[in-house]
């Protein structure tokens, strides 16, 4: 007796893989890159604008630090200044403090700083701004303002 035999099924293996599978495989890998990508630059600008912002934290405190060092002179106004002035070349404490605190604010990106007083309620308000360009972060122009009692 003779046993008949199959016929074996046509196996097919695979060699590797499709160029269709590369392709894909490319094209996620690519999207994964630039989503990398763009979270490192909004990063990157986001550390740049709280480093501007604490810089300038740091510089109007330091006005009103300077300011009741001096508290006599503050009292009568010699700290007194705008944005669009120049640092003062006097000799006064005053002068001194104020040319050292315009060379500061030049840190910042087109840094500038104004101090006013004002009578308020009896009370004698110092206001002490810094503006700066923060055009790589959130906005292009930035201020920060404190008011203070010395």
């Amino acid at each position: 007796m003779t046993m008949a035999r199959c016929p074996a099924p046509e196996t097919r293996r695979q060699g590797g893989a499709g160029l269709v599978e590369v392709m894909v495989a490319l094209v996620v890998l690519a999207v994964g890159l630039l989503g990398i990508a763009g979270l490192q630059l909004a990063s990157l600008q986001n550390n740049h604008s709280a480093a501007l912002r604490s810089q300038a934290i740091t510089l109007c405190y330091d006005a009103l630090d300077r300011m009741r060092a001096n508290r006599d002179a503050a009292n009568v106004g010699d700290y007194t200044t705008d944005f669009a002035d120049a640092a003062p070349a006097g000799t006064t404490i005053a002068e001194q403090d104020l040319q050292e605190w315009k060379l500061m604010l030049a840190a910042l990106p087109s840094g500038a700083g104004a101090i006013n007083s004002a009578a308020v309620g009896g009370r004698l308000l110092f206001t002490v701004t810094v503006q700066w360009d923060d055009s790589r972060g959130a906005e292009a122009a930035e201020q920060f303002t404190v008011v203070s009692e010395l």
